[in-house]
Parts: structure tokens; C-alpha cells; sequence
């Protein structure tokens, strides 16, 4: 058993993605397919490789398109016997041991910020300590040791910090001859907000909802004035999904049969 197996996992799914308009002009940008399965399941099929079972998803814009994935998840995503005849459907394929999830849909507001949204999904929480992450990014982040380090900390909240990725492709020179060329890679200087908190219910005990706080600059902030916030650096990979070209770089990895953020 995992450190993790006791925790429960708050997924931010409810914002409009409107960098990624000619995808969630229709679904929520949690639901944008890598692989012909949606980022969604991907961030949770990870958190599951460590334990975590139990998932509330912090619903907003377009979300009764998630609904709906969970409330027909076995006729979408496998193949099935359709007998019309004895009005019975037959699942095809085994069953699958690490999609024991259980799943809480929480409306937490079209208009809703981040901070927001946690604080309302906050009654669905059991625990007094939960996992949390933005459902539009995939990393191959040890969650176990994220908990771990969360704990010898001792603070209210953790957040994961991570290289971005550079804007441009990276050249390897030679003289005048390029010898190598990576397209954006990550990049060793700086580190950024990468979602992947561990937080105690008691950070939020002040929070505002009528406020309307956006997670970073509501919450976070105030916990990193106050000494309550530690950092835990994740020095692999990570990608967020935030345009089309992002998107298609998913794909590709995920084709490829490599992808970083499979260690399931």
C-alpha cells in the first residue's frame, strides 16, 4: 500500500480554456482527448498508480459533458454486445483493477475562480489532508513522495514546482553547425506553479467564497506570506495543455508509445 491510498484527489475541471478555443468551444478543456481518452483520465489514471481511489471534480464550464463520461464511462470506453432483441449490453473487455474509483461530481459554479471552487468542493472531502492538481496537466510527478515531503514540511499547503518549458526550440551548436535541435525543451532556470498540491482543509479555513479567490493569487499567496506554503521540486517531466500545439505534442508523445506520464 502507497502513501497515497489514503488521500483523495480534487481535480480542477471547471474552467473555460479559452486558449484552447477550437476545443472547448464544446467540452470542458478536461475532457480534450490525448489519445482517444481525455486529459481528465490521464492526471487520474496517475494519481490512481499511487493508491488514490477517490476523486471529487470541481465541475463549472460545460460540465455536464464530464458528467455524462462518468455516467456512461463502460459504453464509451469499452467495446461492448449490443443485444436488442433481450435489451442486454455485455462488456468485451476484462475488467480493469485500477478503475476503482470513486468518483464525486461537484457543481462548484459557471463563474467560479480556483479558490473558489476548492472551498465549495471542500463538504465532499472526508480527510483532513488532500491532494489537488488543475485537470488540464499531465507530469510524471512521485506522488508518494510529494505526500512524504509534504509531511516532514509541516505546513498548511505544498505546491509542485517545475521547469517550464522554453518558448522556442533549443539549438546545439557546434561552430556554425547545429548538431542537435529539441522542440521547447524544459528548461533549467526558474521554476512555475505546477499544480500537484498536497493541502490541510485548515488552509482554506479563512477563504472567502463570496470573495471569489483564484487558488494562486487568493490562497496561495496569502499561505506563502504567512510561511504556510512549501515547495516540493519536481525535476521531470511536465506539460500543461493549454493551446492546440500543446495538445497535438501530447498526442504525439502518447502515440509514440513513450509517453512520460504513463507509469501505469
Amino acid at each position: 500500500m502507497t502513501a497515497s491510498t489514503e488521500f483523495e484527489a480534487v481535480i480542477l475541471c471547471g474552467g473555460l480554456g479559452t486558449r484552447l478555443r477550437e476545443e472547448t468551444e464544446f467540452r470542458p478543456k478536461p475532457m480534450v482527448d490525448i489519445g482517444g481518452r481525455p486529459i481528465l483520465w490521464h492526471i487520474m489514471r496517475h494519481y490512481r498508480h499511487f493508491g488514490v481511489r477517490s476523486f471529487v471534480l470541481c465541475l463549472g464550464y460545460k460540465g455536464d459533458s464530464i458528467r455524462d463520461f462518468f455516467l456512461n464511462y463502460n459504453r464509451r470506453c469499452h467495446d461492448l454486445v449490443i443485444d436488442l432483441g433481450a435489451n442486454n449490453i455485455v462488456n468485451l473487455e476484462p475488467h480493469d483493477e485500477q478503475l476503482d474509483w470513486r468518483v464525486v461530481l461537484a457543481e462548484t459554479g459557471a463563474e467560479s475562480m480556483t479558490g473558489r471552487r476548492i472551498v465549495r468542493a471542500l463538504r465532499h472531502v472526508r480527510g483532513n489532508t488532500f491532494l489537488a492538481t488543475y485537470g488540464d496537466g499531465v507530469a510524471d510527478v512521485d506522488v508518494d513522495a510529494l505526500i512524504a515531503h509534504h509531511r516532514r514540511m509541516g505546513r498548511m499547503a505544498t505546491v509542485t514546482a517545475v521547469h517550464p518549458s522554453s518558448r522556442f526550440g533549443e539549438l546545439g551548436l557546434s561552430g556554425d553547425i547545429v548538431h542537435s535541435f529539441r522542440e521547447k525543451p524544459q528548461v533549467d532556470d526558474g521554476w512555475i506553479n505546477g499544480g500537484f498540491f498536497v493541502f490541510e482543509k485548515e488552509a482554506f479555513a479563512d477563504v472567502d467564497p463570496a470573495a471569489n479567490p483564484a487558488l494562486e493569487d487568493g490562497v496561495l499567496e496569502r499561505l506563502a506570506e504567512r510561511g504556510e506554503l512549501s515547495v516540493y521540486r519536481h525535476h521531470g517531466f511536465w506539460q500543461c495543455m493549454d493551446t492546440y500545439r500543446e495538445m497535438q505534442l501530447l498526442n504525439e508523445l502518447w502515440a509514440s508509445g513513450s509517453a512520460p506520464w504513463r507509469l501505469w
